[in-house]
């Protein structure tokens, strides 16, 4: 018999009964079914939200970082988000996203119902994920507002339903506009970001009302797939998505034909600027963060609030110049270039080998591990490289870097104006400005403004010898040469060494320490006459707050970094006091010679060559420091309205340079300020604030009146002619010297 009319006899055969029955189990089955839709669209299936909870929804925002000149510097955040208002949105963005993502957008209250239809029987019943999701924005807000919730094999449908719902109270409480502009802010672009200004500003550096179209399309051809189609990873990929979107701006009518036939035809331009990594000021971001959160803390705790300055969008204004800022770096740069060159060099000498060897196994033994070799990142001036390389390797490349600080203050109100912690903050966050490292002849200042405390005075002479009787240790000056006396002042320029241990020996320790304290140096000063020579450990900057006391006459003044801190809403979380706090730690008088004898160290002295070598003609006083077996080099220099404070070293100071020619204060760390001081003396808005010295007081006005140099006090000058016949050479010396007074002498009364 033919199968079919075998099947005909079957359903001819049915009864009254069998029809009825079947009758009512499709009625009851479409019923379900129609329940279910209904149960669907009313959003029954997911979570629900009331309108509070809609209404009081806040994305979390980056706090943004500025300078004082305005230069977005770095972000602190959980979701690094910076949210547009709608009038910042130009038209052309707004057009690509519907164009792109819902056409019908205008047109329906929340819920497209053919798109609902279209995913209820492709991506629901038959589990086709490749037919879309179908979702308007206004759900897709919802999606991103309150996520998603694992409901094992029913989560799309249970989802889907909740958000439905959602979007529809969403179209009811905000307008069509506000809409657009929550979704913009709430959409991931990868790379950890979050909105359109955030991506904006990463992969075009500028802001999104700065957008053009083609740009625009670019972002919005992201929300397809924000990793296949990121512009900087796979810009085949963003170039066919963009075209994409312009196509389609284009079949709606918000492009003409002949600006597609343009645009499409334009390759990617992109300026990418990622803040959060390889910014300006990363160590000094670093610090700013921690002086925040607890301004911040501070100010929830006295009025009950709860800003958190990674969720609330907080604009945190510094007082770094980005400009002196970006002098740093580059000078910190352009020095250790060269000199980590010639610390390579050094080392692959046989003898120096040897010696960094030993440091290798002693560092490798201490580790207790096998000498395994594996891929590593390193860090170098030509950028980070991967090799293969042993744990031995990588303590060498380590042992052998030169790290540098950098930090410029205002010596008036403390405020920080460059920040420079090392050489690269992701491979090296160690923060080179708060290091504690020996303070070497940098030091001495401190020591000579306690002697001008205690009668002295810039001419006063001091013998440059031992006294034949003196035992235990003995300093030597840095060129070995002993004999004479230096006027005080001469003692500093030349940093000589023997007359600065007999100036410790002179004055009470007491007095020392009790400067040192009011400093506020941490470390515990001992009294020892090596102490004279800087071998107490101190960071670069607490060494800034000393040399600020010099030069605003006298005063200890706190480095401060932040300006204000302003909420979202505009409230002032924070202003920074009018006067820092500070007290006196010297007498004026004291400030006021220290700056003239620290001005001659930089015009006839140790720090002559920012002058000779590198033509910087500001108005400077300033000290070099070089520690034991050149260690670490220091420069400190400052005017009436900066103080800088530079230090380059090793990791270690059993890695050093072997002479002062490369590892000297004047050869390794003032070079890096005066490359910074060349560029601020050809720029404008920077210039200005080296302004001249005040004038001395009338009765200071003698006190650098003098020689640098003598042969012996008056009485063992009488002396030495009567009993001790001159050579000839002494002969002509003495000549020549009375000539060079007499001269002078004449050239004072104006002959």
């Amino acid at each position: 018999m033919n199968p079919i009319n075998h099947y005909f006899q079957i359903i001819l055969s049915f009864s009254k009964k069998h029809w009825k029955l079947l009758l009512v189990s499709f009625l009851g089955l479409m019923g379900i079914g129609i329940l279910l839709l209904t149960l669907f669209l009313g959003g029954y299936f997911g979570p629900t939200y009331s309108d509070e909870e809609i209404l009081s929804f806040q994305n979390d925002e980056a706090s943004e970082v500025f300078s004082e000149d305005r230069v977005l510097l770095g972000k602190y955040f959980s979701e690094n988000r910076t949210n547009a208002q709608f009038e910042d949105l130009p038209d052309y963005l707004i057009q690509a996203l519907v164009a792109t993502e819902d056409a019908r957008y205008f047109e329906h209250e929340g819920v497209d119902s053919r798109s609902v239809l279209r995913v209820m029987v492709k991506s629901v019943l038959l589990g086709d994920k490749s037919s879309g999701g179908g979702s308007t924005i206004t759900q897709q807000l919802a999606k991103n507002m309150f996520g998603r919730k694992d409901y094992g094999i029913f989560s799309m449908l249970i989802n889907k339903s909740g958000e439905i719902k959602t979007a529809q109270q969403l179209e009811r409480l905000y307008s069509k506009n506000e809409i657009l502009a929550l979704y913009l802010n709430t959409i991931p672009f990868g790379e950890s970001i979050y909105g359109i200004e955030t991506a904006s500003q990463r992969f075009f550096n500028k802001k999104v009302n700065d957008l053009r179209i083609e740009e625009a399309a670019v972002l919005i051809g992201m929300l397809k797939a924000n990793t296949y189609y990121n512009p900087r990873k796979y810009p085949e990929h963003a170039l066919e998505r963009r075209n994409v979107v312009l196509h389609q701006m284009m079949k709606y009518d918000y492009i003409t034909k002949s600006q597609y036939d343009s645009l499409s035809k334009l390759p990617i331009s992109l300026d990418y600027a990622n803040k959060e990594n390889n910014g300006i000021a990363d160590y000094f971001l670093s610090r700013v963060k921690i002086k925040a959160q607890s301004i911040i803390t501070e100010y929830n705790q006295k009025n009950g609030t709860h800003y958190d300055i990674e969720a609330d969008g907080l604009k945190i204004h510094t007082t770094l110049n980005s400009q002196l800022q970006k002098y740093a770096i580059e000078a910190v740069e352009r020095q250790l270039k060269e000199k980590q060159e010639a610390l390579l060099q050094q080392y692959k000498m046989q003898k120096y080998k040897t010696e960094l060897q030993q440091i290798i196994d002693r560092k490798f033994n201490q580790l207790n591990v096998e000498n395994t070799v594996s891929k590593q990142e390193y860090f170098t001036w030509e950028g980070n490289k991967v090799d293969d390389l042993s744990v031995k390797d990588s303590i060498r490349n380590e042992l052998l870097l030169l790290h540098a600080g950098y930090l410029a203050i205002h010596p008036q109100n403390g405020e920080v104006k460059a920040y420079v912690g090392g050489i690269d903050f992701q491979s090296h966050p160690y923060d080179q400005v708060m290091a504690k490292r020996q303070l070497a002849s940098t030091f001495k200042p401190i020591l000579y403004a306690v002697g001008l405390e205690n009668g002295y005075y810039p001419c006063k002479y001091i013998k440059n010898e031992l006294d034949e009787n003196e035992e235990g240790w003995k300093p030597s000056n840095y060129s070995k040469t002993s004999g004479g006396m230096y006027s005080m002042a001469a003692a500093l320029a030349k940093s000589l060494n023997i007359p600065t241990v007999r100036i410790y020996n002179k004055v009470p320790f007491d007095d020392l320490k009790e400067l040192w304290d009011n400093l506020q140096f941490e470390e515990e000063i001992k009294d020892f006459p090596s102490t004279a020579l800087g071998t107490t450990d101190a960071s670069i900057w607490e060494l800034s707050e000393a040399y600020a006391s010099f030069a605003n006459g006298g005063f200890y003044v706190q480095p401060s970094m932040i300006t204000e801190i302003i909420a979202a809403d505009g409230t002032v979380l924070y202003t920074a006091p009018k006067v820092p706090y500070s007290h006196r730690v010297m007498q004026e008088s004291t400030a006021i010679q220290m700056t003239a004898m620290l001005q001659k160290v930089m015009n006839e002295g140790t720090g002559v060559g920012m002058r000779s070598r590198y033509g910087v003609t500001l108005p400077l006083a300033g000290k070099t420091g070089t520690s034991q077996n050149y260690g670490d080099a220091w420069f400190a220099t400052y005017n009436p309205n900066l103080v800088i404070i530079s230090r380059v070293g090793a990791s270690t100071n059993q890695i050093h340079f072997s002479s002062g020619r490369n590892g000297s204060g004047s050869a390794l760390a003032l070079p890096i300020t005066a490359y910074s001081l060349q560029k601020v003396q050809k720029d404008r808005q920077l210039k200005h604030w080296f302004i001249p010295f005040d004038a001395t007081p009338s009765y200071l006005s003698n006190a650098m009146n003098c020689e640098d140099y003598k042969e012996g006090t008056d009485v063992e000058m009488f002396f030495k002619n009567i009993f001790k016949p001159k050579s000839k050479e002494e002969k002509q010396k003495r000549k020549e010297l009375r000539k060079e007074k007499r001269q002078k002498r004449k050239e004072k009364r104006g002959i």
